[in-house]
């Protein structure tokens, strides 16, 4: 187990989460984001760690805004099976114990499912296989995926608090689990205002490219047609043996979060062609960096950008190019939409995420709900 501890002079905090994290997708960043805003509230963080180990640079972010310890645990949707996963509540439990945590805030539901314990317990709904499956394929559910289902809904059944990042992703949630009556969304943010930046005649999109969810297929085929170069950026191998290969996108691989922020601030027009997406940090990202938003229409993105993107249909790559085309080739209406998502992402700050989440663990440590 890795021992990370909080970066010396740090203030004493009046409450304590303890939060789960991973290092593969966007929990990472979104976990990032909320410690920074909560250190306002006098809340700190430990973050509990599972899945592939995180990088030197990662490390080094978390220690900067908490303390990280990294448990020898898998993560639900690479778990084999659900037994390999039932040791994880108690080593949650204990190290909440072990730290002093007022509060468990753990970023999969499942891992909420048989915890014993008397703090308060909190489950983030960021994306999961089932409300995946629900978009990207419909139909019944895989049988090897039902125990993650099974392990969702007795998480968010036992949770005190069930979060959303999205309206959106709430909505598919209860067609897929049943209604959930402690659900609240709470919008993710980022801290960063890149705007100020000089723009360059290129397209940016940055993703976890080997979920197909990602839609980069699409995209690549895209940048075959487009006026302006596209430029990817994220992994394209999966943990499970997904890949992706780009063939017309300039790739750059996956890359630290800072190298991708200064391409966001370089480009033009920010894409995200993403068919599944409960919040989608990338076009937030894009719009703080005063960047014009192609965005697929999905219901999440017609949520929370509606008038402030371009949107095409995600499963046509010739839409997509259109409406990069457009954008590249006018820019008194590029600088419009670029104007127009600046304006919507200051609705997406860590001041505001935090400030909810806060008054959230508020309610359950000194007014407990039921769950």
């Amino acid at each position: 187990m890795l021992r990370v501890p909080a970066q010396e002079g740090a203030p004493l905090d009046h409450r304590c989460v303890l939060m789960t994290v991973d290092a593969v997708g966007g929990v990472w960043r979104y976990a990032m984001e909320l410690a920074r805003g909560l250190l306002n509230h006098n809340i700190a963080v430990v973050f509990a760690g599972l899945g592939p180990r995180p990088t030197r640079h990662q490390i080094d972010e978390a220690q900067r805004l908490g303390k990280l310890v990294w448990l020898d645990e898998p993560l639900d949707w690479i778990a084999p099976d659900e037994v390999s996963v039932k040791d994880l509540p108690a080593k949650l439990v204990r190290l909440a114990r072990e730290e002093g945590a007022d509060i468990l805030h753990l970023n999969l539901p499942s891992q909420a499912a048989g915890i014993e314990t008397d703090l308060p317990v909190v489950v983030v709904s960021h994306s999961c296989v089932v409300t995946w499956w629900y978009t990207m394929r419909g139909g019944t559910l895989p049988q090897e995926w039902e125990w993650m289902k099974r392990q969702n809904a007795q998480g968010m059944a036992r949770a005190d608090v069930v979060v959303s990042p999205s309206g959106s992703h709430a909505q598919a949630i209860g067609e897929c689990y049943g209604e959930q009556p402690t659900l609240r969304v709470v919008h993710n943010s980022i801290s960063a205002f890149l705007h100020g930046a000089d723009k360059e005649p290129l397209v940016f999109a940055a993703g976890r490219w080997w979920d197909e969810g990602k839609n980069g297929r699409i995209l690549d085929e895209a940048a075959a047609q487009t006026l302006w170069p596209v430029i990817t950026a994220g992994s394209t191998k999966g943990p499970n043996g997904q890949e992706m290969t780009f063939s017309h996108a300039r790739d750059m691989g996956e890359v630290p979060h800072s190298q991708v922020l200064a391409e966001v601030k370089r480009a033009g027009i920010v894409v995200s062609p993403s068919l599944y997406e409960p919040f989608g940090l990338a076009a937030l990202e894009g719009a703080r960096a005063g960047a014009a938003l192609v965005l697929s229409d999905i219901p999440t993105y017609r949520e929370l950008w509606s008038d402030a993107a371009i949107f095409f249909e995600p499963r046509d790559a010739k839409a997509l190019a259109h409406a990069v085309n457009r954008l590249a080739s006018d820019s008194g209406l590029r600088n419009e939409f670029a104007a127009r998502a600046l304006a919507r992402s200051r609705r997406f700050t860590p001041d505001i995420q935090a400030g909810r989440m806060a008054e959230l663990y508020r309610q359950l440590v000194d007014q407990p709900m039921a769950a």
